[in-house]
């Protein structure tokens, strides 16, 4: 399936106002999704701090894209998930350079099932590597 705004997912994931960094959802399956985030400018993204916008924060844009995916795959609720681990995270940067425009957010499903989600994820910037790893969501179980 392809492009999504955020309309389209918006109430489905914890992310809201301004934390929600993923804009456009350019295509997806049943495995993975490529998204964009483009709409913060340097000055006004909510993780910058006086410095810009730490590397290590792109980690955030692959847990929402994951969430996204898990959102529009239906059959939990991610508003109800935490995210639980981090494993071979690698930064090319320190810093990213907003100015030089949209994120492209991937993100591939490894494993997943009621109670937990693992995703492989990679942000980058005109073709450039910035942030790579996995993460691990677990998702609260009601009964």
């Amino acid at each position: 399936m392809s492009l999504l705004t955020q309309e389209a997912w918006t109430a489905l994931i914890p992310h809201a106002g301004a934390m929600a960094l993923i804009d456009v959802v350019v295509a997806w399956n049943a495995t993975s999704i490529h998204a964009t985030g483009e709409r913060h400018s340097p000055d006004e993204h909510p993780l910058r701090d006086a410095a810009g916008l730490h590397a290590v924060h792109l980690i955030e844009y692959g847990a929402q894209a994951a969430a996204v995916h898990s959102a529009l795959l239906g059959g939990v609720d991610v508003r109800d998930g935490r995210l639980v681990s981090l494993r071979d995270v690698q930064l090319t940067v320190d810093y990213v350079d907003l100015a030089r425009g949209r994120l492209d957010v991937q993100a591939q499903q490894l494993v997943a099932d009621q109670r937990v989600a693992q995703y492989a994820f990679q942000v980058e910037q005109h073709g450039r590597l910035l942030a790579s790893g996995r993460l691990m969501v677990m998702y609260a179980v009601t009964s």
